[in-house]
């Protein structure tokens, strides 16, 4: 069977779902410049909660993007990195990312305009 994401128990719906996720694209974008410590990780992405954060980092794990290393010390020190896999994400996220920051004003003033006319209703 091929891959079809529109049906509901195709896998590949799955994986749409995880690299879409803006848990994800945060991780994956903050990843993208080299290993990366869980304390590093929760500083950089503003909002996620300690849940969350372990959660995506799993997920990532498991669906092989992303390593996760254990150094023996004390306290434990864990590092993450993007796997190849994970790095061919790179182009895709930062893709999201360039738009969202280049379009920003455009989408807030069509929100604007959009609160405007429903709040006359």
């Amino acid at each position: 069977m091929e891959p079809d994401p529109y049906d509901r128990r195709c896998g590949s719906r799955q994986v749409l779902d995880r690299i879409g996720d803006r848990w994800s694209i945060l991780v994956v974008l903050t990843l993208a410049d080299g290993t990366k410590r869980y304390g590093d990780l929760a500083r950089r992405i503003d909002g996620i909660s300690q849940k969350m954060l372990t959660q995506t980092l799993r997920g990532l794990e498991r669906d092989g993007l992303v390593t996760r290393e254990v150094h023996a010390s004390v306290p434990p020190r864990v590092d993450y990195t993007l796997t190849h896999l994970g790095r061919s994400l790179l182009d895709l996220v930062s893709g999201l990312e360039a738009w969202a920051t280049m379009h920003l004003a455009k989408v807030e003033a069509a929100r604007a305009r959009y609160d405007t006319r429903m709040s006359g209703h």
